[in-house]
C-alpha cells in the first residue's frame, strides 16, 4: 500500500508518499501561509496533492482540534484563521476518490513513534512535546486515546502552580508556562538578551556558564514535576519526549534522573525516551492511520 502522508503545521506543510515500511520517496516541504487561512491552506494542500500520482490512501497530520467522527476541524486557534469547521476529510475524498483519515498532528507525531519509532517496542506509552507550547498525546494498545470529546492529552495545561503565570488559555500556573521551550527562552534572556535559542543556551550551559546552568537545572524541574503527574496517572511503561530542544543529548538524562528522583518507588520502571523520527513523525504518523 502507498500512502501519502502529509503534515500541516502552522510554519511548514510536508508531503511523502511512503510503504508499509516507512520508507519515505517524494518528500517535500512548502510554508504553510498559516496567516491567509484555512480555505486557503486547503486550496494549497490540495494543490500540492495533485504533483503526486501512484498513491492509495491520503494521511493528514495537522495542527488544531480534529473531530474524530468525520475527520473535520474541531478547533483552531489564531494562528490558522478560519480553520475552524473544516471539513478536511470529505474535501480530499471528493477531491481525490481515495480514502483519508485525519489527526492532531501531535497525536499523528504519537503514532509515528509507536510504528517506525522509539516506541514501537511499548503498547502503551506517553508522548510530549516540548516547543513554543507543550503537547502530548496518550497511546493505549498502539492506539490514541482520545477521550470524550476527542481532545485528550493536554497535558500542557494542566495547573502545576496554582494562581502561577498567566498562560495563552487564559489559566494561571499550566505547566506549558513554566516547562515550555518558550518558558525556557524567556527565563534565560532574563539573564542576558543574546540568548535567543536553545543552541545559543546550552552552549553556554556547555561552557559552565553559572547562571545559565542554575536556569536550564529550574527548567528541567520544572519538567520533571509534570512528568511525574502523569506517570502517577497513567503507571506507563514509558515517556517519549520529543521537540527540537530534546536533541539536546544531556537533558534526556537529566530529566530522567529527576523524574525517577521524584517519582514513588514503585514507579521508577518506567523509561524516559528521546523521540527517533524528528520532524518527519507527523507524516509518517498520518500514514500509519491507514495501516493500523
Amino acid at each position: 500500500m502507498r500512502i501519502l502522508g502529509v503534515d500541516i503545521g502552522g510554519t511548514m506543510m510536508k508531503f511523502g508518499i511512503t510503504d508499509e515500511q516507512g520508507i519515505i520517496e517524494q518528500y517535500r516541504e512548502y510554508p504553510t501561509e498559516s496567516k491567509k487561512g484555512g480555505p486557503y491552506i486547503v486550496q494549497k494542500v490540495i494543490n500540492l496533492i495533485s504533483n503526486f500520482t501512484d498513491f492509495d490512501a491520503i494521511g493528514i497530520s495537522t495542527a488544531g482540534q480534529v473531530n474524530q467522527k468525520d475527520g473535520s476541524i474541531l478547533y483552531a486557534n489564531e494562528n490558522i484563521p478560519h480553520y475552524t469547521g473544516m471539513k478536511l476529510k470529505a474535501i480530499l475524498e471528493e477531491h481525490f476518490q481515495v480514502p483519508v483519515k485525519v489527526e492532531n498532528d501531535v497525536n499523528a507525531a504519537a503514532l509515528g513513534e509507536n510504528y517506525f519509532g522509539k516506541g514501537s517496542k511499548y503498547d502503551d506509552f506517553l508522548f510530549l512535546t516540548y516547543g513554543t507550547g507543550i503537547g502530548g498525546a496518550i497511546v493505549m494498545a498502539s492506539k490514541i486515546y482520545h477521550g470524550q470529546a476527542g481532545i485528550a492529552g493536554k497535558f500542557g495545561h494542566m495547573i502545576t502552580h496554582p494562581n502561577g503565570i498567566l498562560c495563552n488559555c487564559g489559566n494561571k500556573g499550566c505547566y506549558e508556562a513554566y516547562a515550555s521551550t518558550t518558558a525556557l527562552m524567556k527565563k534565560a534572556q532574563n539573564v542576558d538578551a543574546k540568548y535567543i535559542d536553545g543552541k545559543i543556551i546550552f552552549e553556554a550551559y556547555r561552557h559552565s556558564d553559572e547562571k545559565i546552568g542554575s536556569i536550564i537545572d529550574d527548567w528541567v524541574e520544572e519538567i520533571a514535576l509534570g512528568l511525574v503527574s502523569l506517570i502517577h496517572i497513567f503507571n506507563p511503561p514509558a515517556v517519549i519526549i520529543g521537540g527540537g530542544i530534546m536533541e539536546q543529548a544531556i537533558l534526556i538524562e537529566k530529566i530522567s534522573t529527576r523524574v525517577k528522583y521524584l517519582i514513588m518507588d514503585s514507579f521508577r520502571h518506567v523509561e524516559i525516551q528521546k523521540a527517533t523520527l524528528g520532524n518527519k513523525a507527523g507524516l509518517l504518523g498520518a500514514a500509519s492511520l491507514h495501516l493500523k
